[in-house]
C-alpha cells in the first residue's frame, strides 16, 4: 500500500539539488491550501491571510533567508506554526557581495563599464576616472552580526580599520567612517535608520553600502543627500519598495545597484535550501524542533 506523503508548497523556484531533496520526502503542491509545510522567500509576505489559506494542517514555514521581515511571526506563533531561517551558510557570500559593491563604487567599476558600453570616447591619462583605495580608511559596520563581522574581517585584510555599532563602538563613530555598511535586521526600530538626520552625520566624502534590507534606508533622503554632495556615493543591493527602485537613484553615476544578490552564489543558495529541507524533515517527519527555529 502506498503511504500518503505530507504536502509542502514552495513559493519560488529552488536549486535542482534542493528540489530533488524535497521531492524525495514530500509531495510538492502548487498552492498553500492544506499544506503541512511552506518554503517561503523574501519579497512574498507570509501573513495571517496566507497562513489561514494554508489551514490548520500547516505546521512549519521554512524561510529561505536569514531575515524574517517577510513572515508575520506573531500570526505564526498564534497558530502554533514553527518558523525557521537559514543562518550561517550565507554569511561569507553576503559579506563578499558587500565588499564587491564597495569596490565597484570607490574604484568606479560600474561607471567605467557604463562608459564603455555607451561607446563614449575615452583616453587613458593620469587623471582619468580616478577612484579611491581602501587601505588606511575606516569601515563603519551597522549591525555586528555574522555578516557584519565577516565583512570587517575581509576589510581588515585590505588594510581598513573597522568600527562596529553594537559591539562597543557608538553609532556616531560608525557614521563618521569613510564607509558605512548596513547589516542590521529590518525591524520597526531600524526602519529608516538611515534618514536625513543620520545622513547629515556622515562625512561628505563617505559612501554608504546596504546589503541588509531596503527600508532601513529612507531612499528619498538618500537621493537628496547624493544630489547635494552631502555624501559621496552609495552601493545598494536592496531597496525600500523592492523590486521597484527609486528613479532618482537610477540617474546618479555615484551609485551602484544590484538586484538583491547578497547571498546569490550557487553554493550559498543550495546550502540555504538544504537547511529548509532539514527543518521540514525535523518538524514534519521527526516531530522535533530544528536548531534554526526562530
Amino acid at each position: 500500500m502506498r503511504l500518503v506523503r505530507l504536502t509542502v508548497h514552495v513559493l519560488a523556484e529552488v536549486p535542482e539539488r534542493v528540489l530533488a531533496a524535497l521531492e524525495r520526502d514530500f509531495e510538492l503542491v502548487p498552492g498553500p491550501e492544506g499544506a503541512a509545510g511552506l518554503v517561503a522567500i523574501p519579497g512574498i509576505p507570509v501573513d495571517a491571510a496566507l497562513l489561514d489559506t494554508a489551514g490548520p494542517e500547516l505546521r512549519i514555514v521554512a524561510n529561505y533567508a536569514v531575515g524574517l521581515d517577510n513572515v508575520d511571526l506573531d500570526a505564526a506563533r498564534e497558530r502554533g506554526i514553527v518558523v525557521t531561517n537559514t543562518p550561517d551558510v550565507l554569511t561569507r557570500a553576503t559579506a563578499e557581495h558587500a565588499l564587491a559593491l564597495l569596490l565597484a563604487l570607490v574604484r568606479r567599476v560600474a561607471e567605467g563599464d557604463r562608459l564603455i558600453r555607451a561607446r563614449k570616447p575615452w583616453r587613458l591619462g593620469p587623471t582619468f576616472m580616478l577612484g579611491h583605495g581602501l587601505e588606511g580608511r575606516t569601515l563603519g559596520v551597522v549591525g555586528a552580526g555574522r555578516i557584519g563581522r565577516e565583512l570587517g574581517r575581509l576589510a581588515e585584510a585590505l588594510g581598513m580599520r573597522v568600527v562596529l555599532a553594537g559591539r562597543g563602538d557608538p553609532l556616531d563613530e560608525v557614521l563618521a567612517a569613510d564607509v558605512v555598511s548596513l547589516h542590521c535586521p529590518f525591524t520597526s526600530e531600524t526602519r529608516h535608520l538611515i534618514r536625513e538626520e543620520t545622513l547629515a552625520r556622515m562625512r561628505s566624502d563617505a559612501v554608504l553600502v546596504n546589503t541588509s534590507r531596503g527600508p532601513v534606508v529612507d531612499e528619498d533622503a538618500l537621493v537628496r543627500a547624493l544630489r547635494a554632495g552631502s555624501i559621496a556615493g552609495a552601493a545598494l543591493d536592496v531597496f525600500e519598495n523592492e523590486p521597484a527602485v527609486h528613479p532618482g537613484l537610477l540617474e546618479l553615476d555615484n551609485v551602484v545597484l544590484t538586484p538583491h544578490l547578497g547571498s546569490a552564489t550557487a553554493e550559498a543558495r543550495e546550502a540555504m535550501g538544504m537547511l529548509c529541507v532539514e527543518a521540514l524533515r525535523a518538524v514534519l517527519l521527526e516531530g522535533r524542533t530544528p536548531p534554526n527555529a526562530v
